[in-house]
């Protein structure tokens, strides 16, 4: 496969783990109103990562000491995002809290022209306004400032620094073995915050199915399904794609849930979709017309 067509199969995978993603919203507000959120967190990662270990053994012991301490730092940039998003839900309507969270879109490309010195299209700068405007349609009722919305806030901007780091460390030889580091990082961390008070487990065949689905798709598989795809994507085109996460939330909330569909909605999903065309087909668009010793040695 050639590598455009490495980075249509990444963005097309994006799309289908942001739908994976979206699909259990509201699984994990059914669930969180018997199991505490940080024990959920444990129980979901714990078998995640025993199951990737015994799954992705090779793949594993094929890293080197590099790549491992690579691995361990996402999976604790990560982790701590995890927790501190699900700290900050206790106190953030859930509806804020998607928003804020949602604002790793803004800050990947800052922070990739900041840290990383990128230079970053215009277009992508224009997705990322009409992204930013779909999100706030989608979730935001209103905004207050308190330690919920801050731990939130600090929660998005290290799902930046996550993607930012897969965009540059990650490879494809690698994707399956760093995914496994990642997940042991994640699942250690949850269940370091939630042992203190004790863990409680699931106690219905509904919540326990549940949690298996989010441990295979919204887990396992979406975690290699990210690691893989950045190895091909930008990262701030990744963290585009990755704003249809609400968008099939809202779907998922109106055709399986309760919800009702709103303007709002419509017209925030529109906008998001509206930021993909600009970032994947103006940006491919903008690439057909480089010379074509360039393309040649794009990776």
């Amino acid at each position: 496969m050639t590598s455009a067509g490495h980075r249509r199969l990444a963005a097309a995978l994006l799309v289908a783990l942001t739908a994976v993603w979206g699909s259990t919203f509201f699984l994990i507000r059914d669930l969180v109103a018997h199991v505490p959120p940080v024990d959920f967190l444990a129980v979901r990662f714990g078998i995640s990562a025993v199951v990737m270990v015994v799954l992705f053994w090779r793949p594993l012991r094929a890293l080197n000491r590099a790549q491992v301490r690579v691995g361990v730092g996402l999976g604790t940039l990560y982790g701590v995002a995890q927790i501190l998003q699900t700290q900050g839900l206790a106190t953030t309507p859930a509806s804020v809290s998607g928003f804020i969270t949602g604002t790793y879109v803004v800050l990947t490309p800052v922070l990739a022209a900041v840290l990383l010195r990128e230079r970053v299209p215009a277009t992508t700068w224009l997705a990322v306004g009409l992204a930013t405007s779909g999100l706030a349609l989608l979730s935001l009722n209103g905004l207050s400032v308190g330690i919920g919305e801050s731990l939130t806030l600090l929660a998005a901007a290290l799902y930046a620094l996550h993607i930012l780091g897969l965009g540059r460390y990650s490879g494809h030889e690698i994707a399956t073995g760093l995914s496994v580091v990642q997940m042991l990082v994640i699942a250690a961390l949850s269940l370091l915050v939630a042992l203190p008070s004790g863990v409680t487990l699931p106690s219905t065949s509904g919540q326990w199915a549940s949690v298996l689905y989010m441990v295979a798709f919204a887990s396992i598989a979406a975690l290699w399904v990210q690691t893989w795809a950045q190895a091909h994507l930008p990262a701030t085109r990744a963290a585009i794609v990755m704003t249809l996460e609400p968008v099939f939330a809202a779907l998922f909330a109106v055709s399986l849930g309760s919800e009702r569909l709103t303007a709002r909605m419509v017209l925030g999903g529109a906008l998001v979709l509206c930021a993909m065309y600009a970032v994947e087909l103006l940006g491919r668009r903008r690439a057909g017309e480089l010379p074509a010793e360039v393309l040649h040695h794009e990776v």
